[in-house]
């Protein structure tokens, strides 16, 4: 027999009737005193959180990553010590710039957050499906983001916006490339890489530190949508890729992806021909070979989508010992940007949410904030240094060390090479693919005023002359060679 649960009241009261409110007699009004309507409705308003300002709608799976090569002698991170270590992970995957209601399938990047819960604390990768971004200086993000939003008169999508900012910010055109490209439209997340694309540090056990790029190839494959068929898809099933992910978890065929990294000696970041820590560009692969690592699977579904996909909250800030920073800008601002977000949208306790719980100890003294339920800490002294032997800092997790030179001011990166990456990346693609290319900038620049559709015509130009002169082309504009 089914074990009788009653229902009760979030503090516990049985609930005598679910079915009626309570009224001045069978017609009169509600009554105000009715505790158990109040609270259902009052909880009812407020069962939405704040969605993110981007990545906004997502999906999420656990899983596991296994260390398949040895690399202890680049990094003392405990996760990577030796073959054959496992770690549990939980992934989200997102779109970037569309609400929550927003297709899968839109032309958008394609958000990646892995969380490791490592036994010395989380440590959260925090990236893309490509290796480069838009900008490179946080101080752009906003007004980046803004853009990709609605306009705050029509509350429309506004291409003009889009393409202005671009336009004045020739640093995007790598990322635009790559958007345009079919890969801007992925066969759902399981078919997609996943980059770090930042630059971050290893440090091994003796101190020796190194420059590393992560880089998670997907082993289902890379496939993306033409146009025509992200389109249809948005009409027919605009949660496809989340659909996608969650029904092959469930049927058991579970995805994975192979984690290589790029290791960069620290003095080359001084003379390489790009600047090693300007997220618009990558590292030549020749360069610095791919360097096999691991195998990451995801293996669960959710239970609950509000409470571990909803909730989830990442920044490249949650390191480990072994792991470290780079004087990438964009990283830098992240740093902060990404944990105060969270903050401000589940709350100042968010990392005692079990999703984002460690699964190692957790020892600290910061109290109290909205939403603390996991003791607060009880009886224990709150302040450090003490003489009860409270929680002390453990100088093995002393963070590598970079150089650092200069005067104060506000510098803008050396490198104005907007364009030898890009016009790679073009002259890269099979012809099918630089005609999808051309046809996707061409559609999207449509609506776009003449003098900016010029000025971003002159960017494509100076990544390859036969890309700016087809997107010319189909603009109907007349430029010179």
């Amino acid at each position: 027999m089914t074990e009788f649960k009653r229902l009760t009241t979030t503090t516990g009261s049985p609930v005598h009737d679910n079915q009626n409110s309570q009224t001045a007699g069978q017609r009169g009004p509600v009554l105000l005193q009715d505790f158990h309507l109040i609270e259902k409705l009052a909880h009812f308003n407020r069962e939405r959180i704040p969605e993110r300002v981007v990545h906004a709608k997502g999906a999420g799976a656990h899983g596991v990553f296994e260390v398949t090569h040895d690399v202890h002698h680049l990094t003392k991170a405990k996760f990577l010590s030796e073959v054959g270590k496992k770690t549990p992970v939980f992934i989200r995957f997102s779109t970037v710039a569309g609400e929550r209601g927003s297709a899968d399938t839109d032309r958008d990047p394609r958000g990646t957050a892995i969380k490791f819960y490592t036994e010395d604390g989380n440590y959260d990768i925090v990236g893309n499906n490509t290796p480069v971004f838009f900008i490179r200086d946080p101080l752009k993000f906003p007004d980046f983001i803004h853009t990709q939003k609605r306009n705050p008169q029509t509350n429309l999508k506004d291409p003009q916006a889009i393409w202005d900012f671009w336009s004045l910010s020739p640093e995007a055109l790598h990322q635009i490339t790559t958007l345009f490209s079919n890969r801007g439209t992925p066969k759902g997340y399981r078919h997609m890489h996943m980059f770090g694309s930042h630059t971050f540090q290893w440090i091994s056990e003796d101190g020796q530190t190194v420059w590393v790029k992560y880089h998670f190839k997907s082993e289902q494959g890379i496939a993306n949508m033409r146009s025509d068929e992200a389109r249809h898809m948005a009409s027919v099933d605009p949660d496809f890729a989340t659909r996608d992910l969650f029904e092959a978890i469930d049927r058991g065929q579970f995805p994975a992806w192979r984690l290589f990294v790029q290791i960069m000696p620290l003095e080359d970041a001084h003379s390489y021909r790009f600047d090693p820590f300007d997220v618009t560009k990558v590292w030549s692969q020749k360069d610095y070979p791919l360097i096999p690592v691991g195998r990451l699977v995801l293996n669960r579904n959710p239970e609950n989508y509000f409470a571990e996909v909803e909730q989830s909250a990442f920044s490249p800030a949650n390191i480990v010992p072994g792991i470290g920073f780079s004087p990438d800008k964009m990283l830098q601002g992240r740093l902060f940007a990404y944990a105060d977000a969270h903050r401000y949208r589940v709350g100042t306790n968010h990392n005692a949410l079990p999703i984002n719980q460690p699964q190692s100890p957790v020892h600290h003294y910061q109290r109290d904030g909205a939403m603390r339920f996991d003791g607060n800490g009880g009886s224990a002294i709150n302040y450090e240094p003490n003489s009860a032997n409270g929680p002390k800092e453990d100088g093995d997790a002393k963070l590598g060390n970079y150089e650092v030179s200069g005067a104060w001011g506000s510098y803008a990166y050396p490198d104005d090479d907007h364009y030898t990456q890009a016009g790679d990346l073009f002259r890269l693609l099979p012809p099918n693919e630089q005609d999808d290319l051309i046809d996707n900038v061409v559609n999207a620049m449509r609506p776009v005023t003449r003098d900016v559709q010029l000025r971003q015509v002159e960017h494509f130009k100076k990544a390859d002359i036969d890309y700016g002169r087809r997107v010319a082309q189909g603009l109907g504009l007349v430029v010179e060679n």
